[in-house]
């Protein structure tokens, strides 16, 4: 991967189309590399998690380079990141998946559910305090623990309409995402073996996530 982070850091100091477009044959042999490495993780951690083998092409797993600028203060065209997102649907933000995030000094793997729909919060919050036990056995594994840390994302500051402050799940139940993720330095991605790294970080998180699919299911 140390081609794609010579070229993300160029990017961040070039940040403009002219630049992009003298360099864009060189754009796109580092993004066919991410497409290869996204494609080998996939593969992976389909071992364990059978329904990643839905997914047809990896490649429409992969976020845009280009920036939203419409409503942006910041006009700079391009992201300084590549990402990818992963699920049974491939890439759907707001389904339980898998997330790789590669940016120079910046770069982080990880997955859960990203605020999830009103009616699928919903659903979360309902198995939680039904079976909010099972979610905390995964939550302070020692598997989990030593990689993903404790839980992250978006947090309500009281208990969420109707439940109990007394709730024994309450701190998970203020949640509206549902998150975990490690960071990667650069050193680690340069390695031979970086896809076999990745698929044995996030194989941690697969009931993590397969948690949310029975909620949702």
């Amino acid at each position: 991967m140390k081609d794609i982070l010579s070229f993300l850091t160029d990017l961040s100091e070039n940040n403009n189309k002219e630049w992009f477009d003298e360099n864009r044959s060189r754009y796109q042999e580092v993004r066919q590399e991410f497409i290869q490495i996204v494609s080998e993780v996939i593969a992976g951690l389909s071992e364990r998690d059978e329904s990643l083998r839905q997914i047809i092409e990896p490649k429409k797993c992969l976020f845009r380079i280009n920036r939203d600028i419409r409503f942006a203060k910041d006009k700079t065209p391009y992201k300084k990141n590549f990402a990818a997102s992963f699920s049974e649907e491939g890439k759907a933000v707001h389904k339980p998946g898998y997330y790789i995030h590669i940016q120079p000094g910046n770069s982080i793997i990880g997955g859960g559910i990203w605020l999830p729909e009103s009616e699928h919060l919903q659903a979360i919050r309902q198995e939680i305090d039904y079976n909010g036990d099972e979610l905390k056995s995964i939550l302070n594994s020692e598997s989990f623990k030593d990689t993903f840390g404790d839980l992250k994302g978006e947090k309500l500051k009281r208990p969420p309409k109707g439940y109990d402050k007394s709730n024994p799940h309450i701190e998970i139940l203020k949640h509206k995402s549902f998150l975990a993720s490690t960071d990667i330095d650069d050193n680690t991605l340069k390695k031979d073996n970086i896809s076999e790294i990745i698929v044995n970080k996030l194989s941690d998180l697969t009931p993590f996530k397969k948690y949310f699919e029975v909620a949702l299911d």
